[in-house]
């Protein structure tokens, strides 16, 4: 357990939704799944909590987890997704912060609230990240991997020129992006509702026609777009022939990275190559912007091979992220998550199995 000390102090459920928006430009390691937007959309308000460290006063760390309680009992589960932040925007990353804030999370949720505390780091096995978050969070369990923990994705590193960039495109893709170049397409973007609009019509004349199965729910993420600050907004793009869209993407930019979350291709744009030119004026975008790194969202050579090698020609780097960490002190906590977990996996267990009896499976990247 953490030691108490006077040059760190932790607030604990005592921001405001604006406050916490302004706190997360501070981070470089900011992103979508860490906003309030996000939270209260995808969890509810009333089941969220709100975790910030401070050195000396200043905000060093945050994190922004879900609370479930299946009763008003002591005991469940408190869930972090890709958090939590501790990376300040243009200082290097302190590994002191990172094991003060395990240990200070751990006091509050595992210690006081006597909760299942299971963290998603948002960091990549293999890199200083992720070494710095396993020597932190030392005292923490790895969950044992399965279906429902394992995200793979391809990473972009955008610190090169555009130039660099396009060389080390993948022959083919490259070709497959000059041919979308000469078919008369053109690029709106925007970050509002009426974009995000427009793009889920497309995305829903795409499933019609693949008739595949997904667990994203593209009316949620417009909830999520319409509370997000300005600045936190996800951007959208829509590719057009003849002021006819063929193509759609929806990607979220914040501190030193983006994310890939969702992409569609129109019924009259199956053989414009929209989809090309999205990816390379979002690349494009980003690099204005001063982004680091861009995750494509997710792979799954066996379940969706046409995304998977769509996604390596953009030559990114194959990673996997950190398997969840767990700690727990309460054994009925522990009890009432593990049985949980178990009933899930064996439920995405048999959804892979039908998915992959399908002619056109989908990749969910949320």
């Amino acid at each position: 357990m953490a030691v108490a000390d006077p040059v760190w102090q932790v607030e604990v459920d005592q921001v405001s939704a604006a406050e916490w928006s302004q706190m997360l430009d501070l981070f470089g390691d900011a992103n979508i799944y860490q906003t309030w937007s996000y939270g209260t959309v995808r969890w509810g308000r009333k089941n969220l909590s709100h975790f910030v460290l401070k050195r000396n006063g200043e905000v060093v760390g945050m994190a922004q987890l879900r609370i479930i309680r299946p009763t008003n009992l002591k005991f469940g589960m408190a869930y972090l997704r890709w958090g939590p932040l501790c990376h300040r925007s243009g200082e290097a990353l302190d590994p002191m912060v990172i094991a003060r804030m395990a240990g200070f999370l751990r006091d509050e949720y595992v210690g006081k609230r006597k909760l299942f505390l299971k963290i998603l780091p948002n960091a990549f096995a293999s890199s200083l990240r992720a070494a710095t978050f396993h020597s932190a969070f030392h005292g923490f369990d790895r969950e044992s991997p399965n279906a429902g923990n394992s995200y793979r994705t391809f990473v972009l590193d955008l610190s090169c020129s555009l130039e660099e960039l396009r060389r080390n495109l993948d022959k083919k893709w490259r070709n497959q992006l000059t041919r979308a170049e000469k078919n008369g397409l053109t690029v709106v973007s925007g970050n509002g509702s009426a974009e995000y609009r427009r793009f889920c019509r497309i995305y829903r004349q795409m499933r019609n026609r693949k008739s595949f199965e997904s667990t994203v729910d593209v009316g949620e993420f417009e909830q999520i777009q319409e509370q997000l600050a300005p600045a936190l907004r996800m951007r959208i793009l829509i590719c057009e022939r003849e002021r006819i869209p063929v193509a759609g993407l929806v990607a979220s930019a914040m501190g030193d990275s983006a994310v890939y979350l969702l992409g569609a291709t129109s019924d009259d744009g199956l053989n414009a190559k929209g989809s090309y030119l999205l990816q390379w004026t979002l690349i494009q975008w980003l690099k204005e912007r001063g982004i680091k790194s861009y995750d494509l969202g997710g792979i799954d050579p066996v379940r969706n091979p046409g995304v998977y090698h769509f996604k390596k020609g953009l030559s990114g780097t194959d990673v996997c992220q950190l398997f969840p960490l767990v700690a727990c002190n309460s054994l009925v906590s522990s009890a009432v998550v593990k049985t949980g977990l178990a009933v899930q996996s064996v439920i995405q267990g048999l959804s892979a199995f039908v998915l992959s009896c399908r002619p056109n499976p989908a990749l969910d990247n949320n």
